[in-house]
């Protein structure tokens, strides 16, 4: 069975099994081509994609409103789907250990409606076996039928970057692996109707598993080392991204720079490595280590802003600290696992109050998990320290006379805080600026 041309003649079905920030795109990008079921257990969710509505920001509302995906939270929609797309989140738990239960209740609901010679694809992010060794079982199960005779898996890795409009879904190699080779090119084929930049096929669903935790754990690693350094160039009165500037005219520099880690991948993706690693009995050193410098982070900034309060005299209880930015990166509404509130938690220790502004962040989840108002930046008045944690667009467009507004006016300048995290601000108007200044 030709699954790519039935799938172009609109004879066969692809669902997409949760619709996020990943799910979402990939749903939108082959509607275009074929016959779409985007699932998603949030009903409202799906009512607000039926509405036309896009919270995620990644492909806009017009075209939500405008795509033929069948959006839908009945799992009865997907038992004539030929093709599945798993692309549920796979976050950590308190204690650090990976989450399955997401992958493992999609697993659980799409064998309840598995069709005989249907393809299920993973592209959550795993660490080497889940797949096969706890995805496979329970399709089995439920289904009845016999992965490799009666319907057949691969794994994908998501490989997209929230926020970023250049480095498009269409524009990025799609690793793709599957349980046999037969069902590996059928994947692949199916991909490239969407995918212009091609597909890698790897050599078994554990690497390419593998690939996925190691890309954002190499990125962790990279990053780490770059806030270590920023800990000892505060020590010693230089600022790192001026290093960094210097450090990148040579041609093989990696220009990486400090900053905090959250999000759904990289400040969670080393944590699945380092389980599994764990559990075969190998301690990790590296990633671990980069995992620790990178946690401490939110702890660092907040012991640094202190520090500012108290050498410009403010009583630290009763300062006004203003955070512009909670979202975990630039130019996107998702605050998942958010580092920026590691700041928030430290400062609280002190008896700080916090005020957030972000006009990208998603207000209603913000409050959900965070249990916190947004305000308006129209609104923040008196302020006596501002901290830039995330370098939205709108935020890069300030320059330091634009902030005046938000200060306590009473204040003499060389008393008004600004903590540039991202380095949003040009160091010459900073070193020329008479506010006192910190920046990571």
């Amino acid at each position: 069975m030709d699954i790519k041309n039935l799938l172009l003649q609109k004879k066969a079905k692809l669902a997409v099994i949760g619709l996020g920030y990943v799910g979402l795109p990939i749903a939108v990008e082959f509607a275009k081509k074929i016959n779409v079921v985007g699932f998603d257990t949030n009903k409202d969710k799906i009512n607000t994609y039926k509405k036309g509505y896009d919270p995620t920001k990644e492909v806009g509302d017009h075209v939500v409103k405008n795509t033929t995906v069948d959006f839908t939270y009945n799992e009865e929609d997907l038992k004539n789907v030929d093709f599945h797309i798993v692309s549920v989140p796979t976050p950590i738990n308190s204690d650090k250990t990976p989450d399955l239960y997401p992958v493992e209740s999609a697993s659980r609901m799409i064998g309840r409606n598995l069709k005989k010679d249907a393809y299920v694809v993973y592209e959550s992010t795993v660490y080497p076996g889940v797949t096969e060794d706890v995805c496979i079982p329970i399709l089995e199960k439920e289904s009845g039928l016999v992965c490799g005779k009666d319907f057949k898996v691969g794994y994908s890795p998501e490989r997209i970057n929230p926020g970023d409009k250049v480095n498009t879904l269409d524009k990025i190699v799609k690793i793709v692996s599957a349980v046999d080779t037969d069902s590996l090119n059928v994947i692949a084929d199916v991909y490239e109707i969407v995918i212009t930049a091609g597909t890698h096929k790897a050599n078994s669903i554990k690497v390419a598993e593998a690939a996925k935790v190691v890309e954002n754990s190499q990125r962790d690693i990279n990053i780490a080392f770059m806030n270590e350094l920023a800990k000892v160039f505060d020590m010693m009165n230089i600022d790192t991204n001026d290093v960094v500037t210097a450090m990148k005219t040579k041609w093989n520099s990696l220009p990486f720079t400090p900053g905090l880690v959250g999000g759904h991948c990289i400040g969670v993706d080393p944590y699945y490595f380092l389980y599994q690693a764990e559990k075969l009995g190998y301690h990790s050193q590296i990633i671990q280590a980069g995992r620790k410098i990178n946690d401490s982070m939110g702890s660092f900034i907040a012991q640094a802003i202190i520090k500012k309060l108290i050498e410009t005299d403010k009583i630290v209880r009763k300062a006004k600290v203003v955070i512009f930015g909670v979202t975990f990166k630039e130019n996107c509404p998702d605050t998942r696992n958010s580092k920026v509130f590691d700041i928030v938690a430290a400062l609280k220790e002190y008896g700080i109050e916090v005020t957030f502004v972000d006009e990208q962040a998603d207000k209603k989840e913000a409050k959900e998990f965070y249990n916190i108002e947004i305000s308006n930046i129209s609104d923040v008045t008196d302020a006596d320290c501002l901290v830039f944690t995330v370098a939205h667009d709108e935020f890069k467009s300030l320059n330091i006379n634009d902030l005046d507004k938000y200060y306590n006016n009473k204040l003499p300048l060389k008393e008004r805080i600004l903590v540039d995290v991202k380095g949003i601000f040009d160091t010459k108007d900073l070193y020329n600026s008479e506010l006192t200044y910190w920046r990571l």
